[in-house]
Parts: structure tokens; C-alpha cells; sequence
């Protein structure tokens, strides 16, 4: 891990949340140097380019805007973002989306020290600027167009959300099997994925399977039943499921 000290900006406007944030990193994160904070999207564009930050602590939303406009107005970004938020799940989905961090109010202590030291390895690996134009990508496109960036071993790939056929829990790995015939391994368990595909098109059938409905070619009655998935493969459907899947296709039995 590396041991560089970090400069950092913090966008919120809230000024005791500024504050109470400055403290926890002063005691948990002493490789996080604070150069400055900006309450709206105006006074954010002023400071981050004076100070040209490694990292910059982004509330969603801010005065005059939100932290995609400021990022869209910042482009090409050349630092890393975690961002700091209260909600939403769609905004939340585009971030999961690009794997990038971010923190819930009030923010853990454990969570932040996680953050921090992931974000550390995204500097030094210089991948930050890469993930958040896929993060601009991914909010703005739509669900069909959207693409998601899987972690690995190795580095990452991209791929179209609308390919993928189906998504097999192996631990705390998902293969994900696209369209093409190819699969691919990601480095995050099965419920991380079902929280961020889009629920009209992914459904989860088993607590091993999450399917792309859009790729269903037969369904076989049974206590749950088989459902035979475009690649040929037979997916379990768990019984307390099986209304759920049924009504999907409402065939009127």
C-alpha cells in the first residue's frame, strides 16, 4: 500500500459535516492532507483546479448542482473521488456501476479508513480518471446502452449490461456469461451485482443465478421449476421465487 500523502478537497455543503470529516481524517487517515473545501459547484470548480487534488471527498448533492455536473464541467478529472452521501439508489447504482467508493452519512470510521486505502492503490495505479469518465458514461446512457466494470485479479473489464445473459455465484465470485459465449470472472459476491443490474430486466431466480429475463427462452413446471436460458443452460427457480417469476409474464393461469 502506498505510504504517499494524499491532497484532498472536500465538496459539501454542509459545514459541520466538513468538519466533522477534516477530524476523522486527521485521526484515522494521516496520509490524507486536507488542502480545502467547497460548498457548491461553483466554488468546487475554483478550489479543485488551485489545488489540483489527488482525492476529492463529493457529496452528491451540492448548491447549484450535483457532483456529475461538476465532474462532467471538470473533465478530463485527474484525481479520484469518493463520494459521501445520504442516498439515492440510481445515483448509488451508476457508482457501483464504475466501482468507485462511497460513504453513507454518518460515515464509519472503518468504511472511510477502506476508502481511503482503496483509493490510495486507484492513484497510484492511475485508474481514478478512467473509472469516472466511465461513472459519466454510465449516468447519462441509457439502461440498455449502460455497461458495467468488473473487477479482477488483474485490473478490470467493461462490458454492456444488455449482453449479459446470466450472473453464477462461485463464493465470493460471480461469473458473469454474456451473449457471445464468453464469461467472465468478477471479484464481487452475486448480491453486490443483483443491487446494481437493473431490476426490470434481471431477476434473481436462485441464490445461485441471476438471469437477464430478456434471454428466457423456456420455462418448466415443476415444485419451482426449470428455466432454460438462451445458452442452453437450465437455471433452478427456488419455490418462494416462483410467483415472483410467474408474474413477470403474467400467462393468465
Amino acid at each position: 500500500m502506498p505510504n504517499k500523502t494524499i491532497n484532498a478537497v472536500i465538496v459539501e455543503d454542509e459545514p459541520k459535516n466538513v468538519a466533522l470529516l477534516k477530524n476523522m481524517l486527521d485521526l484515522y487517515c494521516p496520509q490524507v492532507h486536507v488542502t480545502g473545501d467547497a460548498n457548491s459547484v461553483e466554488t468546487a470548480m475554483g478550489v479543485i483546479t488551485k489545488n489540483n487534488p489527488d482525492l476529492v471527498f463529493l457529496d452528491i448533492e451540492i448548491g447549484g448542482g450535483n457532483a456529475f455536473q461538476l465532474l462532467d464541467i471538470l473533465q478530463p478529472v485527474k484525481f479520484d473521488v469518493i463520494f459521501v452521501t445520504a442516498y439515492d439508489n440510481y445515483l448509488l447504482q451508476a457508482i457501483k456501476y464504475s466501482v468507485l467508493d462511497y460513504l453513507f452519512k454518518p460515515v464509519n470510521i472503518k468504511e472511510l479508513v477502506a476508502a481511503v486505502n482503496k483509493s490510495a492503490e486507484r492513484i497510484h495505479s492511475q485508474k481514478a480518471s478512467r473509472q469516472i469518465e466511465q461513472l459519466l458514461k454510465n449516468f447519462s446512457a441509457p439502461k440498455n446502452t449502460a455497461t458495467i466494470t468488473l473487477p479482477t485479479s488483474f485490473g478490470f473489464y467493461v462490458i454492456p449490461v444488455q449482453n449479459i445473459v446470466r450472473c453464477e455465484a462461485k463464493g465470493s465470485y460471480t461469473i458473469f456469461f454474456m451473449d457471445d459465449g464468453k464469461s467472465h470472472t468478477a471479484s464481487k459476491t452475486l448480491k453486490e451485482y443483483e443491487e446494481v443490474l437493473p431490476p426490470d430486466i434481471f431477476f434473481r431466480a436462485h441464490h445461485s443465478h441471476l438471469i437477464n429475463i430478456k434471454f428466457i427462452v423456456k420455462y418448466h413446471k415443476g415444485k419451482g421449476g426449470i428455466i432454460e436460458m438462451k445458452d442452453k443452460t437450465e437455471i433452478p427457480l427456488a419455490s418462494r421465487r416462483k410467483n415472483d417469476f410467474i408474474s413477470l409474464f403474467d400467462p393468465g393461469e
